[in-house]
């Protein structure tokens, strides 16, 4: 639903509710879920806000070869599967176009309240309250669920010499297909799942190289939950003392499946150690070896987007956010704010189970 009728847009009045959710995504939309379920009112208990013009969250910017034989961790989101929304034996199906349906029936079929666009520009602390400063309608809120992932916020780290550099650089979310890049040798630098996803797409198409700073383990063998469950705890650990959250896969290792099997065989899967400069027709390392690239790839990950809760001063001398509450949802600074994935959560299935334990959580502490 877009703006909700009721809500006669004045920038210059707060909207009381008692939640504000930030984010439509996977963890929003569950937050949503299980605060409806605990009685809590849409539209006047809580909202969602969103700044994206449809469903979807970030699924609706991923690339067009990222389809339902090959999407990594789709997971039901709780009171509807996946399954009843999108025909899954259509393994061909694009994950841009099924994962916004899936999340557009979700939102119409439990009613949830979800304004959008909205970005949330701020969040400041009012009178005991939280002001939700937007570009659009603003709201007043007892406590908030922030939900706003890391797609809108990419890490790309600036090497010396990037200005230099005469070819194209572009970031994981800024890619499309393969073929873009046919004719042209491409550096694809990043060690995690994406990085190794595209690497054999574009290497099927064209020359590529393959950088990353530490090198990959690819684990024989199924992916159990055990390994999944200790991989979250000790994420989960880290935010709890304050750290910087890790990520999960450098924790795991990447699963070996066919396709990277098939990767190592045509020996795509040959790491070379992190360049250490960029210059104007490629990169170079400090013991002189150059290469000429035409593109550099950069699949080297997100940051979580918390710009807009810099004036709540949440992060500590040591970078990162102290956590606390059943699921390390809830910040150890003030309890009436849930950070959803973020640490531990930042999964699909983290998510959910985050969303619902923050949901709970908040409408205990508040008392509603």
């Amino acid at each position: 639903m877009e703006a909700d009728k009721n809500l006669q847009i004045r920038p210059d009045f707060f909207y009381k509710v008692d939640i504000v959710v930030i984010g439509a995504g996977q963890a929003g939309l569950s937050a949503a879920y299980h605060l409806k379920k605990a009685g809590i009112e849409p539209g006047k208990g809580f909202v969602v806000l969103d700044d994206e013009f449809a469903p979807g969250g970030a699924w609706q910017h991923r690339w067009d070869s990222l389809t339902l034989d090959n999407v990594n961790g789709i997971n039901d989101l709780p009171g509807m599967g996946f399954a009843d929304a999108v025909n899954t034996n259509d393994v061909t199906l694009q994950a841009n176009i099924a994962l916004p349906k899936y999340y557009e029936q979700y939102e119409k079929s439990f009613g949830l309240p979800v304004v959008r666009p909205v970005r949330v520009r701020e969040v400041t602390k009012r009178n005991g309250r939280f002001l939700i400063h937007t570009n659009g309608v603003q709201f007043n809120a007892r406590g908030f669920i922030n939900a706003t992932g890391t797609w809108k916020t990419p890490n790309c780290p600036r090497y010396p010499g990037w200005e230099k550099f005469q070819g194209r650089q572009l970031h994981t979310g800024e890619y499309h297909h393969a073929e873009e890049f046919i004719g042209k040798h491409v550096i694809v630098v990043g060690g995690g799942i994406s990085a190794i996803q595209l690497l054999g797409e574009i290497s099927k198409v064209t020359q590529t190289t393959w950088v990353a700073r530490r090198s990959v383990d690819f684990v024989k063998g199924d992916f159990t939950p055990e390994i999944g469950r200790e991989a979250v705890a000790q994420v989960e650990k880290r935010v709890r003392e304050g750290l910087p959250p890790s990520s999960v896969v450098s924790v795991t290792g990447l699963p070996l499946t066919p396709a990277i099997e098939e990767m190592l065989q045509r020996g795509i899967l040959d790491r070379k150690p992190m360049f250490d400069e960029i210059i104007e027709r490629g990169v170079s390392w400090k013991d002189g070896k150059t290469l000429d690239a035409d593109v550099i790839f950069w699949n080297t990950g997100f940051r979580h987007s918390l710009d807009h809760l810099a004036p709540l001063s949440l992060i500590n001398d040591k970078g990162g956010i102290e956590m606390t509450g059943r699921l390390a949802t809830q910040v150890t600074k003030d309890p009436r704010i849930h950070l959803i994935g973020y640490g531990p959560s930042a999964s699909t299935i983290g998510a959910n189970r985050a969303g619902g334990a923050a949901a709970r959580e908040l409408v205990s502490y508040l008392k509603l």
